[in-house]
């Protein structure tokens, strides 16, 4: 996960000496970071989930001004991971109705970001770093299924309170504020200015944590996306094996699977159970892991 990953501490010294990563610095410290430029039905959704008498007709109208959101939330809602009574629905407001409205806002946010992080029209480099990191999202996310369905299936009734679909979401959103930190190194570069790309990398990794955390923030997301983004605990009291805990599990075990040096300095805690569960899955052949990985994100419906 890119904002895990150590950093090359002679091109970190550089980075926070940039112009470029004060002016970072100040739009996290003052909330102020711009947002992803999502559609605006999108925003609309956000905004209703933070309304007390919202009804799920209110969230079924406003995803009909987007057929193409509105397809995706009825084709997720009849997934394999989301439906879990397998039935059948075809109109939006059993969709609603199924999925809840707060998982409908998780769900079109989610596709919003993948969706511009494949099509915007920002710098070849630029570009390439946001195609990358929505591989590295998708895979995070399914790795994530895959450890809570083992945590599940070694003791449901301990771990009941971790969700599939939850889990996919989260590892979805987990770097959503790399977009912001990329589209203003963008506008950077078009006032004229100048910075090394690789300095300017050192910036995204040690800032995105922050960044996510924020936009997530503000667009009223539980403290699960918020402890994934950031890599950090914020609840004293909280269940043994928390979205965390599965994030902090399947980014180790995503590492091992890249044979990545950097796995030398990526501490992890688990209990018991998590241990024998990223020891089963580490044991497991690539072309396995890829096929689960693959299987999850088609059985989504994202």
């Amino acid at each position: 996960m890119i904002f895990w990953l150590p950093n090359n501490k002679d091109k970190l010294i550089k980075a926070l000496e940039s112009e470029f990563a004060q002016l970072v610095e100040q739009s996290i410290s003052t909330g102020k970071i711009s947002l992803p430029p999502i559609p605006d039905v999108v925003l609309k959704i956000q905004k209703l989930c933070t309304e007390e008498n919202t009804t799920i007709i209110d969230v079924a109208n406003a995803l009909l001004e987007d057929p193409g959101l509105a397809a995706v939330v009825i084709r997720v809602a009849n997934s394999v991971i989301f439906n879990r009574r397998n039935i059948t629905c075809t109109d939006l407001s059993t969709a609603v109705s199924r999925l809840g409205i707060l998982r409908v806002r998780d769900i079109v946010t989610a596709q919003a970001i993948e969706q511009l992080k494949h099509s915007v029209n920002l710098s070849k480099d630029c570009n390439l770093i946001l195609m990358k990191s929505a591989a590295v999202s998708r895979e995070l996310g399914a790795t994530m299924v895959m450890v809570v369905q083992e945590f599940r299936k070694h003791e449901p009734s301990t771990y009941g309170h971790l969700e599939q679909e939850k889990a996919l979401l989260v590892g979805l959103l987990a770097d959503i504020g790399l977009f912001c930190l990329i589209n203003e190194y963008h506008l950077y570069l078009d006032r004229g200015n100048y910075l090394d790309a690789d300095i300017a990398l050192q910036i995204f990794q040690t800032r995105c944590s922050a960044t996510s955390k924020l936009v997530l923030e503000s667009w009223g997301f539980d403290n699960d996306f918020r402890e994934v983004s950031s890599n950090e605990k914020y609840l004293d009291v909280r269940p043994e094996v928390s979205y965390l805990d599965i994030a902090r599990i399947a980014n180790h075990l995503l590492m091992f699977r890249n044979q990545d040096e950097r796995i030398e300095d990526h501490d992890v805690e688990f209990n018991v159970t998590g241990a024998e569960i990223l020891y089963d899955l580490s044991n497991m052949s690539n072309v396995d892991i890829q096929r689960k990985i693959s299987d999850v994100l088609v059985a989504s419906g994202l």
